[in-house]
């Protein structure tokens, strides 16, 4: 398929599983408004690369602009060839800027280092977008992306907590991070590739074995089981932390730190 095919796939075969619940996103959330500059962070899987294609269909209805950014971390060099050439393929006009964060995270943590690599992958890309006037970055995580986050905090964290579809930078003044795949499933991503016959960048850590990986894997199988036997299951655990009953919990904690039931109990 050509460039021009497979953007047209959105309008067309995929209009209804992956640009409908796309435009969705950006409207309930005010994700993207006239004026921004946005600053697509590819990674070069099939996610982000989507959201690519769905956030420059969006300029034809809304007044904003785009980069995309690609940040090279230690990529094995057919790892990046093969980025370049899915962006040419899809007509992305892709930015790739080098740093060392694999191998960093690597010595610096390195039996947990997925932590550290977030977190300076995404240091990285706020500084790269606001060297080109961006105000906001966007990534590609999906609504199987969220659910599974709210299970891993409860599950493995002790805590519950929601990734959110928008959050305000917290060492970035003016800056926010948005997620325009929100209510977008996995499984219609992989099924678009497919049809397209698009193969994607598979994640290049050493660590892709390491704990974390695994625990999220496990979470995945978990929801799957659960869904098997009912279909709510997935659509229940997302609007879990939408209907939050504070009056029903032993304690919880906001930028004014941490509360107990008891405080207000009379």
């Amino acid at each position: 398929m050509t460039a021009k095919e497979i953007k047209r796939t959105l309008q067309s075969e995929f209009v209804r599983t992956l640009r409908k619940p796309f435009v969705d996103a950006v409207k309930t959330y005010e994700l993207v408004k006239p004026g921004d500059k946005v600053a697509v962070c590819i990674s070069g899987g099939k996610d982000s690369m989507l959201l690519a294609l769905l956030l420059q269909d969006l300029q034809h209805t809304v007044d904003f602009d785009l980069v995309f950014l690609a940040m090279d971390p230690g990529y094995a060099p057919e790892g990046r060839r093969h980025l370049e050439e899915n962006a040419k393929r899809m007509d992305i006009p892709l930015e790739i800027f080098d740093t060392d964060v694999l191998r960093v995270a690597g010595v610096h943590s390195a039996e947990h280092p997925c932590f550290l690599c977030a977190k300076m992958r995404r240091g990285y890309l706020y500084t790269e977008a606001r060297k080109r006037g961006c105000n906001k970055i966007a990534l590609g995580h999906h609504y199987d992306d969220a659910i599974g986050t709210v299970l891993m905090g409860l599950i493995y964290g002790g805590q519950v907590q929601a990734m959110l579809p928008r959050v305000k930078a917290k060492n970035y003044e003016g800056m926010e991070l948005i997620r325009p795949l929100y209510f977008t499933r996995e499984q219609s991503v992989l099924d678009w590739a497919e049809y397209c016959s698009l193969t994607f960048l598979p994640c290049d850590c050493p660590a892709k074995k390491l704990e974390s990986d695994t625990k999220r894997a496990e979470i995945k199988q978990l929801i799957a089981s659960l869904a098997a036997n009912n279909p709510q299951i997935e659509a229940n655990i997302f609007n879990a932390v939408k209907n939050v009953d504070t009056a029903k919990l032993l304690g919880w904690r906001d930028a004014n730190g941490k509360h107990n039931f008891l405080d207000q109990f009379d």
